[in-house]
């Protein structure tokens, strides 16, 4: 069961007594929460038939005895838990959930983790109850789901702002979200989203990001690949080392990946990387720059890099000196 699922069937009006939601990605799990206590409900109705507990600060007994109580002049009530995971004696819900009301939706947020698998409570859920487990959004699913998110709002992005926009937030999909809502309000009509509009809005600079660098090492451009470490050495917040080398090495892993292709072409390619085809140049384009052991070689660096920016192996150099280091022995 998927969020969008549970949110359809709603719109419906078809439910369901019990819905648990848990899993690492707390964006999905925040989306069913928010519907269910903001549309569910008519506003006549809510004040009489929502109740809302946090687990930090509720017992199951006062959660038990909210859902046992009949609607109000109305055919439904909503109670919602969130925060489950902080509730004591949570598997004692285990009772109610194995008869519920009916005329009751009990919406659960337990978030962070998952119901142990071997108790009788998570017996009981995956029989009696609607499940939603969420786990984090790989990297590589994020520009296509952006993507989606943008053509929701009747909008295109130009494939680099798409990059730039992913870079620089990384797997947090609320802020995502946010952003591209942020873009669509301030488009003023315009239809595709740019480099320049993440600059201007989202504050990320067009010609030093990581996505920048990584073109540059790509080309062995060492005086451009300086040029964009001495931004990041004066804005420290544009780019922090611990989110370039990942995104450094998550580029070289798949330029990597190209030499185990009998035949390198740009539809082999971008099938094999998950990549988008307008980029899959610029991939092959570095794997001829550098060969196998060329590769090879940045991606032991980058792993070396990595562990002295933690503090292993190094007495305190600065992520500039760090990063400076590293691009002069990759370019060599």
């Amino acid at each position: 069961m998927s969020a969008d699922k549970i949110i359809a069937d709603w719109k419906k009006g078809n439910f369901k007594p019990i819905y648990w939601l848990e899993g690492d990605e707390p964006f999905f799990i925040d989306q069913v929460v928010h519907y269910a206590e903001h549309k569910i409900l008519p506003e006549s109705e809510a004040s009489f038939n929502l109740s809302i507990f946090y687990g930090k600060d509720a017992d199951w007994s006062s959660v038990v005895n909210a859902c046992m109580r009949y609607p109000m002049f109305a055919e439904k009530q909503v109670v919602i838990l969130k925060e489950a995971q902080q509730m004591r004696d949570i598997e004692k819900l285990e009772s109610y959930i194995d008869n519920p009301l009916t005329s009751t939706i009990f919406v659960v947020s337990f978030k962070e983790k998952k119901v142990d698998g071997r108790s009788k409570l998570a017996k009981t859920l995956k029989s009696k109850g609607e499940m939603l487990t969420t786990k984090k959004m790989y990297d590589s699913q994020l520009p296509e789901w952006v993507n989606q998110m943008v053509a929701s709002h009747k909008l295109t992005i130009a494939p680099k702002a798409l990059h730039l926009l992913v870079d620089h937030i990384g797997n947090d999909l609320s802020r995502l979200q946010n952003e591209v809502e942020k873009l669509a309000v301030n488009l003023a009509g315009r239809k595709n989203i740019t480099e320049d509009d993440i600059e201007k809005y989202i504050g990320v600079s067009k010609d030093f990001n990581v996505f920048e660098l990584q073109d540059a090492l790509g080309k062995r451009d060492l005086a451009k690949t300086i040029r964009i470490i001495h931004y990041f050495e004066a804005n420290p917040k544009a780019a922090p080392i611990q989110m370039i080398l990942p995104a450094l090495y998550n580029y070289f892993s798949k330029v990597f990946m190209l030499y185990s292709l009998p035949n390198i072409t740009e539809q082999s390619a971008a099938a094999a990387l998950g990549v988008n085809p307008f980029f899959v140049k610029e991939y092959i384009a570095t794997a001829r720059r550098y060969d196998y052991e060329g590769i090879e070689k940045v991606l032991l660096l980058l792993h070396q890099y990595n562990l002295r920016s933690i503090g292993v192996h190094d007495a305190g150099t600065s992520d500039a000196g760090l990063l400076k280091e590293l691009a002069v022995k990759m370019i060599a």
